[in-house]
């Protein structure tokens, strides 16, 4: 997800008084601005901060064992992951728990092959950062074979627009696809989860997740991607026992809702790159006969 000290008293705030009662100016507005402003630093307070850094994730994963990458080294499959901060595995406590590593020592054990993972994932990152961590990439070296993206919650914070959301996320989509990855996405998810949030603004960002979640799965079909509805496939779960799949900060996953997670978004990249190879197949030249 990403920065948890959000500013919900200019944005979040004046937009759920909006959409829960309309955008007049009269009592009723007036005072549901002040309840949710109030109920958006309880929030803040209860949630805190998490400033400690992501277990260094990144290597070449294979069936049996771990390597350090360095150049030289051999990979069968690069995967790339790119996002915010739980793309990134905040809230893990050992890479082996970051949601990148669960899914890529998870390709190492359903191919047989050497899975080497780097991972762009920014800390706080909206939508509008996807376009710098691809320009990152492109300048690194060479396209990975996949990529896997996790945004959304912090346009949902922030309240940017869903439209320009979904379309930098359909940007970032369609350049990796047209550079040759297969890309999967998990959506936005259900901020509605959050306990920490209380009533009625959980219910509002519930809606704005839902909404961007869906804008976002048409803008990566378009873009020629795999949307994966994590709001849609994990909320419930999430309600259902937060003391387990959130970590100690109540708004990142903890170990236990990664790879509740990595159930979900590694069949979807399975399934993808098993559909690219079939395609290369048909398209190779077929050998002669005599």
């Amino acid at each position: 997800m990403g920065e948890t000290r959000i500013g919900w008293r200019t944005a979040v705030v004046a937009g759920a008084a909006a959409t829960l009662f309309g955008s007049g100016a009269g009592t009723a507005s007036w005072a549901t601005y002040r309840l949710l402003t109030t109920q958006a630093g309880t929030a803040r307070g209860m949630i805190g901060r998490d400033t400690s850094k992501p277990p260094e994730a990144d290597g070449i994963y294979a069936p049996h064992g771990y390597e350090t990458w360095r150049n030289g080294k051999h990979a069968d499959l690069h995967l790339m992951v790119f996002g915010d901060s739980t793309a990134a595995g905040l809230g893990c406590r050992t890479a082996a728990e970051v949601l990148g590593v669960r899914i890529a020592r998870g390709l190492a054990d359903a191919t047989g092959q050497r899975i080497r993972l780097s991972t762009k994932a920014i800390s706080g990152a909206t939508s509008k950062g996807l376009a710098g961590q691809v320009d990152a990439m492109f300048v690194a070296g060479p396209p990975p074979d996949a990529a896997v993206i996790l945004i959304g919650a912090n346009d949902v914070t922030k309240k940017h627009s869903i439209g320009r959301s979904a379309q930098r996320l359909g940007a970032a989509v369609s350049r990796l696809h047209g550079a040759g990855s297969v890309v999967v996405v998990g959506t936005c998810p259900d901020l509605g989860s959050v306990t920490a949030i209380p009533e009625p603004l959980r219910t509002v960002v519930h809606r704005w997740s839902v909404r961007l979640a869906r804008a976002q799965t048409g803008a990566t079909r378009a873009a020629g991607g795999h949307p994966v509805a994590m709001g849609t496939l994990l909320g419930k779960d999430f309600r259902a026992a937060p003391e387990q799949l959130f970590s100690a900060d109540g708004f990142h996953p903890s170990a236990a809702g990664y790879a509740l997670a990595a159930t979900h978004l590694l069949p979807e990249l399975l399934a993808a790159l098993g559909d690219r190879d079939m395609a290369t197949a048909d398209i190779s030249p077929r050998p002669t006969g005599t």
